[in-house]
């Protein structure tokens, strides 16, 4: 609501932090609520899957939502839109669902939650700021600031009684590997797509972000479908095949210019959407099948985590990328082409990693005490 009736830029931005903190917590818990109601089974990969497909709706639906109330209202609507579904989530939240406990009470780790998020926002910001050039005062006291504050994150988080993450559970190369890489191949550039529509492409923003739809659309089937994949295929399997289909989607939109066609973003994006559905259901499938079920919570935590540390590096890429001093429609463009190839090498060596990795992972989980039955996980 504090983005709704924003003054000024600088207030609309808070209002973007406090909401990303609630976002931060739903998504948390999400996959924990799932875990908690739906033992392994077909019952959870159904709900996984339905999961997955919200993932994949969202980042379209909400452009769409907020280009169509800005020709028709106002943008500030948008957020009214949202502070009501919000409110009347909350509540339905609060009075369908089961509440679900690990057991034992656990203390906020403040102090490892600042060090991430500074030092995270530290790294982003010298990304960012490196186009004045990597020499810069301010980009290398940020390179300083973000590799100072996250060292110290680590130790902390190896010392301190109740950690904010529980390393061990990061043991899961290929998974938060794969996480991180769909963060920061599709979902940074799907965010930054639109812009390139309107502003390269000289679409509307209702068109762009119409689009847009062939890829969520496309990922939400996908996602589904993903449960009716046979067991003997495993999940690293199913992660670099989903990777390298994303890849072979991306093709296409590596290749713009100002006069690109509707028929090549389709055909890119509807490719892509089917890799990005398979691969979200399967992290969400891997997420909350490879910890105990007392770590829930932390799972679910982790693999949102990378996803969206992923997204914010990758965004912070595609900007610094796309975005020239030359604001010309073809140099966006041609930024923009730029950065796919980079989402393009990133999901293919994503792939290679998490089959590379599959033997590690197939150990870790005979290992772990969270372990089931191969059909069941």
């Amino acid at each position: 609501m504090a983005c709704a009736a924003a003054p000024d830029a600088r207030a609309f931005v808070l209002g973007r932090v406090v909401e990303g903190i609630g976002v931060a917590a739903v998504i948390a818990c999400g996959l924990a609520v799932v875990s908690h109601t739906f033992p392994a089974g077909p019952g959870r990969a159904r709900a996984t899957g339905i999961w997955g497909a919200c993932l994949g709706a969202g980042p379209a639906v909400g452009p769409l939502l907020g280009s169509v109330l800005d020709a028709v209202a106002g943008w500030r609507w948008a957020y009214v839109v949202i502070t009501v579904c919000a409110v009347v989530l909350a509540v339905a939240g609060r009075t369908q669902l089961a509440e679900s406990r690990s057991g034992r009470d656990r203390r906020v780790d403040v102090v490892g939650a600042l060090l991430l998020a500074v030092g995270t926002g530290c790294l982003l910001a010298a990304l960012t700021q490196s186009r004045q050039g990597w020499t810069s005062p301010l980009v290398v006291a940020l390179l300083v600031g973000a590799g100072a504050l996250l060292a110290g994150f680590l130790v902390h988080q190896r010392r301190v009684r109740e950690p904010m993450l529980d390393l061990a559970l990061f043991r899961r190369p290929a998974l938060v590997s794969a996480t991180f890489v769909t963060g920061a191949g599709i979902i940074a550039l799907m965010s930054f797509l639109s812009t390139v529509l309107e502003s390269g492409t000289s679409r509307p923003a209702v068109a762009a972000a119409a689009i847009l739809l062939a890829w969520s659309g496309v990922s939400v089937g996908s996602a589904l479908l993903a449960r009716r994949i046979p067991l003997r295929i495993s999940g690293a399997a199913r992660l670099a095949g989903g990777l390298l289909t994303i890849a072979a989607g991306l093709a296409p939109l590596a290749l713009l210019t100002t006069g690109t066609t509707v028929g090549q973003l389709v055909a890119g994006l509807l490719v892509a959407g089917a890799g990005t559905g398979l691969v979200n259901a399967t992290l969400a499938r891997k997420a909350v099948a490879s910890v105990p079920p007392a770590s829930a919570g932390a799972g679910s935590g982790i693999n949102n985590a990378s996803r969206y540390v992923g997204a914010a590096f990758g965004v912070t890429v595609v900007t610094a990328a796309a975005v020239r001093p030359d604001s010309a429609a073809a140099g966006l463009v041609a930024g923009w082409n730029a950065a796919v190839l980079i989402g393009i090498a990133l999901c293919v060596v994503g792939a290679v990693v998490v089959l590379a990795l599959r033997r590690a992972e197939d150990a870790w989980s005979a290992a772990s005490p969270a372990g089931s039955p191969p059909r069941a996980g």
